[in-house]
């Protein structure tokens, strides 16, 4: 990922994100990727974690939530959420590319309002495409990017098709006979 930004902005951001996700709730946008419960979601770039604490919801007991950032401040506030709200389900990875999982361990992958900010793009790519299971789903929004922007993104490097455009996310399956 790119390299982090300052802890101000940082705090700008969570402070800012608060708002959105009081009137533009995350399980709406989460509604387009079919999670159920189980499932193992990495959360790429999660931020304040936004997305991590509906999905650790959505998951339940039996499923697990990563959450990844490369900002000190993002993995001690997915922490205090965590904490606060009591939710054992989720495990923070502090990271710039490298989740540390298991091949083909992860079945939703999330790239959410991350992609504008990456350095090595097809690096993080190669990484997704590592740990989602051969019928993973890599779900992406940015809304630095029209959609058919993050789908030429996306589907540029061969490592992932189209699977399904939403009205907020655009959602990728692992192409057929590409191994990493």
């Amino acid at each position: 990922m790119a390299e982090h930004m300052s802890d101000s902005h940082f705090k700008t951001m969570s402070f800012m994100f608060r708002f959105r996700d009081f009137f533009l709730p995350r399980k709406n946008v989460l509604k387009e990727v079919n999670i159920k419960p189980g499932f193992r979601i990495l959360d790429y770039g999660c931020g304040p974690g936004s997305y991590t604490v509906v999905a650790s919801k959505l998951v339940g007991s039996t499923g697990k939530v990563y959450a990844l950032d490369i900002h000190p401040l993002a993995i001690k506030r997915v922490k205090e959420r965590a904490e606060k709200k009591r939710l054992s389900n989720i495990e923070t990875i502090q990271s710039d590319c490298a989740t540390g999982l298991e091949p083909d361990s992860i079945d939703v992958a999330f790239l959410y309002d991350v992609l504008h900010g990456l350095d090595q793009p097809e690096a993080v790519f190669a990484e997704l495409h590592r740990v989602l299971k051969p019928d993973g789903t890599l779900s992406v929004n940015d809304h630095h990017y029209q959609p058919e922007q993050i789908i030429s993104k996306i589907t540029g490097g061969g490592l992932f098709v189209l699977a399904n455009r939403g009205k907020k996310t655009c959602n990728f399956s692992k192409s057929k006979g590409v191994s990493q």
